[in-house]
C-alpha cells in the first residue's frame, strides 16, 4: 500500500509541475531587438570606429614596411647569389627566412591585438546597451528578449520589438 501511495504522490507531483510549467509558458512575455542596429545608433560608436580604423592603418603600415624589406632582401639575394660565397649565401637565406617568420608572427599578433582592442573599445557601448535592455525588460515585464541580429530568432510575430523602448531609455 505504501508503494501505491508513493506512486500516486509522484504522479500528482508530475501533473502539478506540468501545470505550473504550462502556466509559466502562457505568462511569458517575449520581445526582440536588433542589437547591431542599436549599437550603430549609439553615441560614441563613430569615435570607436575611427580609433579602430586608425589602429588598423597603423598595423597595415607596419606590415607593409616589413613586406617591402622582405622584397628588397629577396631581390638583393637573387641579383647577387651568383657572386656570393657559401657563408654569405647561407647568412642571407637565414635573414630572409627569419624575416618571413617575423612577418607571420606579426600578422598573427596584430590580428589578436586588433580583436582585443575592438573588444575593449566596444565594451562600454555593449554594457550600456545591455543595461538599457535589462531595464526595459524589467520595467515592462518581459520574460525573454531575443537578439534578432544574431540570426537565432526564427519567428517573432507574437513578440514585441523593444527597440523603441530601449532607444527611449538611452535617450536616442
Amino acid at each position: 500500500m505504501n508503494m501505491k501511495k508513493l506512486i500516486s504522490l509522484f504522479a500528482i507531483g508530475l501533473i502539478l509541475m506540468g501545470l505550473s510549467a504550462a502556466n509559466a509558458q502562457t505568462n511569458a512575455k517575449l520581445g526582440y531587438i536588433d542589437s547591431q542596429e542599436l549599437i550603430s545608433m549609439m553615441p560614441g560608436k563613430d569615435s570607436v570606429d575611427t580609433k579602430l580604423m586608425a589602429y588598423q592603418k597603423e598595423l597595415e603600415s607596419t606590415i607593409q614596411q616589413m613586406l617591402t624589406e622582405y622584397q628588397n632582401k629577396i631581390a638583393d639575394y637573387q641579383a647577387n647569389v651568383a657572386t656570393m660565397s657559401e657563408i654569405i649565401k647561407k647568412t642571407k637565406e637565414k635573414e630572409i627566412t627569419d624575416l618571413e617568420t617575423r612577418i607571420q608572427d606579426f600578422q598573427q599578433n596584430a590580428d589578436t591585438d586588433f580583436q582585443t582592442m575592438q573588444q575593449q573599445l566596444y565594451k562600454p557601448l555593449l554594457d550600456k546597451a545591455k543595461k538599457a535592455i535589462d531595464d526595459v525588460a524589467d520595467a515592462n515585464g518581459y520574460t525573454y528578449i531575443f537578439d534578432a541580429s544574431l540570426g537565432v530568432l526564427l519567428y517573432f510575430e507574437k513578440g514585441d520589438n523593444i527597440m523603441p523602448l530601449v532607444k527611449k531609455e538611452l535617450g536616442l
